[in-house]
């Protein structure tokens, strides 16, 4: 399926699913970025995890400034917003969180409506990914001084739990591996919690980990019109090659302004993401 956006305020859709080409502008609520990306369909009997990451033509996921604000652009802010109104939960490295300047997060106002009718009430959580327990100093604010956002989770390690509470509830700490974080059992704990729709935002070191144990059902990968150089790093980033290699299926692309928002399903067994 194929989508054009020809700009970030207008979609046409060109799937061929409505039996021919439709424009669906803007309406409260986003329906026609809610139904390209549902999660499936009914409450998830074990997590689904959605990576979501930007790189630009050239591959890197930051620009000058080290941060993947600046190469974000309007159509990508708005498929962004989108996604974490879907989710029970956002799963972040801690390094990314501190970089991005993560807080403790809630879905967008507009689009509480949004999730209601799909989540339910629930409030938006963001779980970080840290194995020495250490958390970036707005989260463990936000986490001391809970304002109406969503909870702030920790997934570490046995050792790094000792560390952790010292910012969040110990009922928000997912002890998962001794010396390494397994997210497997990380993945599992939250789905214990009821968190199974999982929005992974990165960094590319805890994408490439996720991929390597075969952990993550879509990647939403959004390609920037520009071109930075440098040294930063890939949207994956791990030190091994993957083996074998992870076949991608394209569940639907769109365009605006010379930016590309892909979304493609790595269960090509037959699994489909969509809602």
């Amino acid at each position: 399926m194929t989508v054009d956006l020809p700009v970030a305020e207008v979609l046409v859709d060109r799937s061929g699913a409505s039996g021919g080409e439709s424009v669906l502008a803007p309406e409260p609520g986003e329906p026609a970025l809610a139904r390209l990306y549902g999660y499936p369909t009914g409450s998830p009997s074990r997590p689904w995890v959605r990576a979501n990451m930007i790189s630009t033509v050239d591959g890197a996921v930051a620009g000058a400034d080290g941060r993947s604000g600046s190469i974000n652009g309007p159509a990508d802010w708005r498929a962004f917003r989108v996604m974490r109104a879907l989710a029970d939960v956002v799963l972040v490295g801690a390094g990314t969180a501190r970089s991005e300047g993560y807080t403790a997060l809630s879905a967008p106002t507009d689009l509480v409506g949004l999730r209601e009718r799909t989540v339910g009430s629930a409030p938006l959580a963001v779980a970080v990914v840290t194995g020495s327990g250490g958390v970036p100093e707005r989260l463990a604010d936000a986490a001391a001084r809970p304002d109406g956002a969503g909870p702030v989770w920790v997934v570490t390690t046995r050792s790094g739990a000792v560390r952790a509470v010292e910012h969040v509830r110990e009922d928000r700490v997912v002890v998962a591996g001794e010396d390494d974080v397994d997210l497997a059992t990380a993945l599992a704990a939250l789905a214990d919690h009821g968190l199974r729709r999982v929005l992974c935002e990165g960094g590319p070191g805890l994408l490439s980990s996720m991929l390597e144990e075969d952990l993550v059902d879509e990647l939403c990968l959004s390609t920037a019109p520009t071109v930075v150089g440098g040294p930063s790093p890939r949207a994956v980033s791990g030190s091994e090659v993957l083996s074998p290699a992870r076949e991608a299926r394209l569940e639907h692309l769109l365009h605006a302004d010379g930016v590309l928002l892909a979304r493609w399903n790595l269960r090509t067994d037959g699994t489909s993401p969509v809602g």
